[in-house]
């Protein structure tokens, strides 16, 4: 069965009483983006504490595994994936995606500290590639190829092909034991558990005490050009 990002929680948590939704697909909404992260209006409308140490991310509990989900989920990504995308990519088992994806993590361009989002990366990208990407920012675009050559994308399709692509993956995987894709899911994620807890449980901090206050945020997005370029 097909799903678009929910805004919620809830919507993924829910997912697991559903017992005829044996394998998910994550995809967006037409072809320009699969995700762009969240808005920066909606962002400034999450009341925040004012200690560093108790900050609400709002994308924090999007991904299906920090809604206890080990159904598989596959990402069918067709345009752009940045930013706030990576929370959804991140807890996915794979990505399939169209020719014209780009990836790419615009915080440091515009003095935010980008350190959910590494986190996520960093657990399937080598290390070099997640920093690069996150620290050129805006100025380049990881393109679908090298997203393949660097293990990211498992899968490239025609433009257009991706979800289709991740739709009969899915299907297949559906068709097994339940039992059995369940547990081999969460006996993979075992594997990179403790080391992923400890770096997103140092996230928020790093996000607070690293970025910029949210009126030179909004300066520098205002002043940017839009140049970048493709690798």
């Amino acid at each position: 069965m097909t799903r678009a990002p929910g805004r919620r929680t809830a919507k993924a948590r829910g997912l697991r009483y559903e017992d005829g939704i044996r394998a998910i697909v994550v995809t967006g909404a037409g072809g320009r983006a699969f995700c762009t992260g969240i808005d920066r209006d909606d962002a400034g409308r999450v009341p925040q504490p004012s200690s560093p140490y108790a900050l609400d991310d709002p994308l924090l509990a999007i991904g299906p595994k920090a809604d206890d989900l080990w159904k598989p989920v596959i990402a069918a990504v067709e345009g752009m994936a940045c930013g706030g995308a990576f929370y959804l990519l991140g807890e996915a088992e794979f990505l399939v995606a169209g020719e014209t994806a780009a990836f790419f993590d615009p915080h440091t361009t515009y003095g935010m500290a980008s350190a959910f989002e590494t986190v996520h990366m960093a657990q399937r990208m080598p290390f070099g590639e997640v920093v690069r990407m996150a620290l050129m920012g805006s100025a380049e675009r990881v393109s679908v190829r090298r997203a393949y050559e660097t293990g990211l994308v498992s899968e490239v399709t025609p433009a257009g092909g991706a979800l289709a692509a991740a739709r009969a993956a899915a299907a297949v995987i559906a068709s097994y034991p339940t039992g059995a894709v369940q547990g081999t899911v969460r006996a993979l994620w075992s594997a990179k558990e403790a080391v992923r807890s400890q770096a997103l449980a140092q996230a928020p901090h790093l996000v607070t005490l690293g970025s910029l206050p949210a009126e030179r945020q909004a300066e520098l997005l205002r002043r940017r050009a839009t140049g970048y370029r493709t690798r």
